[in-house]
């Protein structure tokens, strides 16, 4: 497994903690819910941590609705993971198509190299 601190160098930006609504639409082999809810619980701008309540398979592409602004834009997943404290999964997702400003919240830049 690797440790916080190897994750934090590979990170491509930085996260910021965050709870906003979304609809996961389904992906590119349409074997999720349609239209599942779901929450973005940390964003930056290359992906986000989703929690929601299915399991969606490794390097899957899925559809992400932002619920606040209506905006929809394809992911790939890249780490899935069961919560420790209820039912429901934890998907690190990179963003294929980035836009400047999909969350809606201002992002911090690229992480500094050290």
């Amino acid at each position: 497994m690797a440790t916080a601190r190897a994750m934090l160098e590979r990170r491509r930006s930085r996260r910021i903690l965050i709870r906003i609504p979304v609809r996961i639409l389904g992906g590119a082999a349409h074997d999720e819910p349609l239209g599942a809810p779901a929450e973005a619980i940390a964003v930056s701008q290359t992906g986000a941590l989703l929690r929601t309540a299915f399991s969606p398979a490794l390097g899957s592409r899925i559809e992400v609705l932002n619920v606040r602004s209506q905006e929809i834009r394809e992911f790939r997943v890249i780490r899935v993971n069961r919560s420790a404290t209820d039912a429901s999964f934890e998907l690190g997702v990179e963003i294929l198509h980035p836009a400047r400003n999909f969350w809606g919240v201002s992002l911090p830049d690229h992480t500094r190299t050290a």
